[in-house]
């Protein structure tokens, strides 16, 4: 399925109304990043690059968290899961998440996701969730299989559902849990006869997949990551290892096919892609030589971010200070809806 569209067009913009409230402006985004470890480049460019440019285009409205709830039911090793939050804190501020234009919180830090994980869980379809690819896709890999990862999707569809969202980016690999939100929320106002939640939308990523340094997707599973954040030796390492053809040197290379070029093409500035793709068909460069300039590229673009997460490593006080207000204002939202949600269904005092 592929939804473009951030509103239901038979809506009236983004007003969301309820029979107990006036209308209330719902033109957010959100999305969450999981703590299971170092951010790479193909979240930067599957994910995190839309994120930033999202933050400016709904300024206010746009929220994101670490999904620490979610990441219990992989990781469960106390010092672990602290360091990998505050990595993943550090790592969206330095790659430019303002917290002046978008909400940044701790999933952990707002406990009424908990509690409306366990009221949507009654309104919720055990064949829905049954039928979840990622609670299949995960056992298989080995994972045990809890009761917290099968109720994954609920756990998501509270975090979406809770700020009363709009518009969710996502991967292709989330869609099918964005369906299940989007039928939890039915669920809910039809059971009650509320329109209490809106059923947020799909936003497609239209970004290429990112290859791995083996020529598979870039992901942790697969263990083929180049970290954005890596030391310089790590980094070295890391691009020496990226798969390459066997042609000799001298022999025309296809761009289109090879790990190098489509890396350096996702890096580098256009002008600069479209010399080395000739180069390529020329056969004037070899692997070695590209791969030279891929380090350079991964350098060069991340540099910045690089060096602004190093000083904010020094000043953990400030990650603290932006998670916590950002807790505030997402506690104050999801409150909201909780108290809306509570009354529906009787629990209100």
């Amino acid at each position: 399925m592929r939804a473009e569209a951030f509103f239901d067009p038979r809506r009236k913009g983004s007003v969301v109304t309820t029979d107990e409230t006036k209308p209330t402006l719902k033109q957010r985004v959100l999305s969450g990043v999981q703590p299971s470890g170092a951010l790479h480049i193909g979240n930067y460019f599957g994910a995190i690059k839309q994120h930033i440019e999202l933050q400016h285009q709904f300024p206010g409205e746009a929220f994101y968290f670490i999904a620490d709830y979610h990441a219990l039911t992989t990781t469960q090793n106390r010092e672990l899961l602290q360091k990998l939050t505050q990595d993943v804190a550090l790592d969206y501020l330095a790659l430019g998440l303002d917290p002046e234009k978008a909400t940044f919180y701790r999933q952990s830090d707002v406990p009424a996701v908990a509690e409306l994980t366990w009221i949507l869980s009654t309104v919720a379809g055990f064949g829905e969730l049954e039928r979840a690819v990622s609670f299949k896709d995960k056992v298989d890999r080995g994972i045990r299989p809890t009761v917290g990862l099968f109720l994954y999707p609920v756990l998501m569809a509270a975090d979406i559902l809770g700020p009363r969202s709009t518009m969710v980016p996502v991967g292709q690999d989330q869609v099918q849990h964005l369906e299940i939100t989007r039928a939890i929320a039915r669920s809910f106002n039809t059971t009650y006869k509320r329109r209490v939640f809106p059923e947020p939308r799909v936003k497609l990523n239209d970004a290429a997949i990112v290859p791995g340094i083996d020529g598979q997707k870039m992901s942790k599973s697969y263990d083929n990551t180049i970290p954005i954040f890596a030391t310089d030796d790590e980094l070295k390492a890391k691009v020496a290892r990226v798969k390459s053809g066997s042609e000799p040197k001298g022999a025309p290379l296809n761009p289109d096919e090879d790990t190098t070029f489509r890396l350096y093409s996702l890096l580098a500035p256009p002008e600069d892609v479209a010399i080395m793709r000739q180069e390529y068909l020329d056969g004037a460069i070899g692997y070695r030589d590209a791969k030279a300039r891929l380090l350079e590229s991964i350098q060069g673009y991340f540099g910045s971010f690089r060096e602004k997460r190093r000083e904010m490593e020094n000043n953990p006080a400030y990650v603290d200070e932006v998670l916590h207000a950002g807790a505030e204002r997402a506690g104050r939202e999801i409150g909201e809806t909780l108290a809306l949600v509570r009354d529906a269904v009787g629990l209100s005092r």
